[in-house]
């Protein structure tokens, strides 16, 4: 939780009038002195803003219908974005694509076995 303008200004303004230093008046108004000396470069806090992003959701969504099989790579590269970007992007939208439609497990040449050793019953 971030002090009022209101108590900025007069933690400043008593600092400047009794001439104490960061340290001082920061332990008579028992801040940090980080904070004073942050208050007497800015005193209004800085307005946050929502990040642009890079990847139109439509667009890759449209991407994926149109090529389907292709690599995150050549995603990205048509996006000008580097392949994490796409597949954060990708795995958000729950989209996922396997090459292979059966599973690794059906696949296997020769049956799994469990090993017993040191097993206890």
């Amino acid at each position: 939780m971030s002090y009022s303008i209101d108590f900025r200004r007069k933690v400043i303004s008593t600092r400047e009038e009794e001439g104490l230093s960061i340290r001082e008046t920061a332990k008579q108004f028992r801040v940090g002195p980080a904070s004073v000396s942050r208050w007497i470069n800015q005193i209004e806090s800085k307005a946050s803003t929502t990040r642009q992003r890079k990847i139109d959701k439509s667009e890759l969504i449209k991407d994926v219908e149109q090529y389907p099989d292709a690599y995150q790579k050549e995603r990205a590269e048509r996006f000008g974005v580097c392949q994490k970007a796409i597949w954060q992007a990708l795995k958000k939208l729950g989209l996922t694509y396997k090459k292979n439609s059966m599973s690794s497990e059906s696949r296997r040449k020769r049956p799994a076995s469990i090993s017993t050793k040191n097993t206890t019953v």
